[in-house]
């Protein structure tokens, strides 16, 4: 492969944690992309919970044999897009909010390294809404080309709980931040 070809498969997925990463990371080679891994999540309540899925995420990359990009944590930036929004419910404007945060970023970091494609591992999750993701993610930028799977198909939820039970990662049980643990 040249190296034009190279970049052109190259795609930036940003990945909540190694659980549900696993899958999608596989599919995408599938599909003959190269994935590289962003590991981006100011929504996470504690530095401790952003190292557990951290160290968790090293773990899903260095099985499937890819880059990984880890954003330094910093939750202020997630307190300031949630901002009046601490009492809306689970998946409603906070939930949108803190996904176009870490997606723009995501989109960001796609521009910097000058890979034009990027997606989300956070659509993986049976709590999380394809079609909303999605228009979150064109909405970002303009200038990229957001690939748009739903990873959730085809039993992804359930082969990337397999995978993450196998390699003996962590498994939290709360999508994030302090608000989502109510």
């Amino acid at each position: 492969m040249n190296t034009e070809q190279e970049k052109n498969n190259k795609i930036l997925i940003h990945a909540c944690c190694g659980i549900c990463s696993g899958y999608p990371i596989s599919l995408l080679k599938e599909m003959g992309y190269e994935p590289v891994v962003y590991f981006c999540n100011p929504n996470l309540d504690t530095k401790e919970e952003f190292e557990k899925r951290l160290e968790a995420q090293k773990i899903i990359c260095m099985f499937h044999w890819v880059d990984l990009i880890v954003e330094e944590y910093n939750h202020q930036d997630f307190l300031l897009v949630a901002k009046g929004l601490e009492n809306e419910p689970e998946k409603g404007l906070r939930c949108d909010k803190c996904i176009e945060l870490r997606l723009k970023e995501t989109a960001q970091k796609a521009k910097e390294l000058g890979i034009s494609k990027f997606t989300t591992s956070l659509v993986i999750s049976p709590h999380k809404n394809f079609d909303k993701i999605t228009k979150i993610a064109k909405s970002v930028n303009k200038d990229l080309e957001y690939i748009a799977i739903d990873f959730k198909k085809k039993d992804g939820f359930l082969k990337t709980n397999k995978l993450s039970k196998e390699l003996g990662i962590y498994r939290q049980n709360y999508c994030g931040c302090e608000y989502s643990k109510r």
